[in-house]
């Protein structure tokens, strides 16, 4: 059994090593981006990895791509173009389609695990 962090390779595999995630003093313990499929599917890539938003600022964003997120922990503010707003806390899940602009906002903090169909650093 490999220990929280470490890397897991699949023998003969094409794919990327996985990466076991795991707990240290309660905090969670992660890089910001774990994965992007671009080598594997040029023409429909998908990213995913984590998105913190700590106080201060709210972040206003207009997804270019569809966007799946759920909320891992903390709590977010999320409003659409619209007005309307909801509570995200852990455990909520959330499609955020293609043109949608949205708005973050947090008092304590937030931390999110998203999947995209988009490239790497195209956010």
């Amino acid at each position: 059994m490999s220990s929280p962090g470490e890397a897991l390779t699949l023998p003969n595999s094409p794919l990327p090593p996985l990466c076991k995630l795991g707990f240290r003093n309660k905090s969670i313990v992660l890089p910001p981006f774990l994965h992007r499929s671009e080598s594997l599917s040029p023409t429909a890539p998908i990213s995913a990895g984590f998105y913190r938003l700590d106080p201060g600022p709210e972040l206003v964003y207009t997804y270019t791509y569809d966007e799946m997120k759920i909320i891992v922990d903390g709590d977010f503010e999320i409003s659409d173009e619209l007005g309307k707003s909801v509570k995200a806390v852990k455990g909520d899940v959330f499609f955020f389609p293609k043109g949608s602009k949205i708005t973050f906002r947090t008092e304590k903090g937030g931390l999110g695990w998203y999947c995209g169909q988009r490239k790497k650093d195209t956010a």
